[in-house]
C-alpha cells in the first residue's frame, strides 16, 4: 500500500467511524482505493462493493478536504466522477468536510 493511501486512511477513520451510515469507496486515480463505513477507513480494490463511488485524483481529493474545492462544483466539472447514490455521495462529502 502507498504512504498517500496509508495518509488517506488515517485521516478519514476518525471522521467516519461511528459517523458513516452504510459504506463508501473512494478511489484515488493512480493510488487506490479506500473503503469508508462506520468502523473507519481501510484499505480496498476497485472490486469491493459499496453504496457510493467517489473518483478522482489525489489533487482533488486534497482540494476537497482543505476546502478550496467544493464536492458539487467538482462533480459538475468532471473532476470528481460518482457511482451510486448522489444523496449518498453528499452525505459523505459532507463528512469528509467538516
Amino acid at each position: 500500500m502507498s504512504a498517500i493511501l496509508d495518509e488517506f486512511i488515517a485521516f478519514f477513520g476518525p471522521r467516519v467511524t461511528g459517523h458513516l451510515q452504510g459504506s463508501a469507496k473512494l478511489v484515488i486515480t493512480g493510488e487506490g482505493v479506500v473503503l469508508l463505513d462506520a468502523n473507519g477507513a481501510h484499505p480496498g480494490t476497485e472490486a469491493d462493493e459499496a453504496d457510493v463511488t467517489l473518483a478522482a485524483s489525489e489533487q482533488v481529493f486534497r482540494n476537497i478536504l482543505s476546502g478550496d474545492q467544493n464536492p458539487a462544483t467538482a462533480y459538475m466539472t468532471g473532476k470528481l466522477k460518482v457511482d451510486g447514490s448522489l444523496q449518498r455521495a453528499l452525505k459523505v462529502s459532507a463528512i469528509l468536510t467538516e
